[in-house]
């Protein structure tokens, strides 16, 4: 990852309708109310959390990646409430080839909103510019239509199925491979 020593600061990205910034304990309550749903973590390689406990795991977990340049991950807060409503960010950052694997979540009220697109847009500007990246990376389980249709809106290439490529949940997933080349996003 493109950025400075452990003082660096974290990027923050502006929409027309959003803030993206640092995930904070505070945001604990809002991570926990979307990953405590069942019908978003359905298509998540977490279990659904039960605990508060496990959301601030979660945020420190995230921070710690982009401590260690290893990722980041954005807190997604409507401009108009400050409040947050979803995360998205790069989960692995794989420096010497310039890509990144990309992963987002919305509470359930938000959806089919454009929220995500929205945050994505700006996050995908942000890695090819600032992060120097390449290549992104999507991996969707079969089904998850949704995820599908942002990832297409934003002119992410199906690539194929990687079988029984992980295993969560007690058992094995397929996963449908998505990518985003830089020369792609900028024609």
């Amino acid at each position: 990852m493109a950025v400075q020593e452990s003082t660096k600061q974290f990027p923050q990205l502006e929409t027309k309708r959003l803030c993206l910034g640092q995930l904070s304990l505070l945001d604990a309550k809002d991570v926990f109310e979307i990953f405590s749903n069942e019908e978003i973590t359905k298509y998540y390689d977490l279990a659904t959390f039960i605990t508060i406990e496990r959301a601030e795991q979660f945020i420190n977990q995230m921070n710690e990646k982009f401590a260690t340049n290893k990722g980041i991950r954005w807190a997604i807060a409507l401009k108009s409430t400050n409040r947050l409503i979803g995360t998205c960010g790069y989960n692995a950052v794989y420096s010497s080839s310039r890509r990144a694997v990309i992963g987002y979540e919305l509470k359930r009220e938000h959806w089919k909103q454009g929220y995500m697109q929205e945050a994505l847009h700006a996050m995908i500007e942000y890695g090819f510019a600032e992060l120097q990246l390449n290549r992104l990376e999507a991996f969707v389980i079969p089904g998850n239509e949704r995820s599908i249709q942002v990832l297409s809106k934003l002119g992410f290439v199906e690539e194929g199925i990687l079988r029984e490529y992980g295993f969560w949940k007690d058992q094995f997933w397929d996963m449908q491979c998505f990518s985003l080349l830089k020369r792609e996003w900028q024609s």
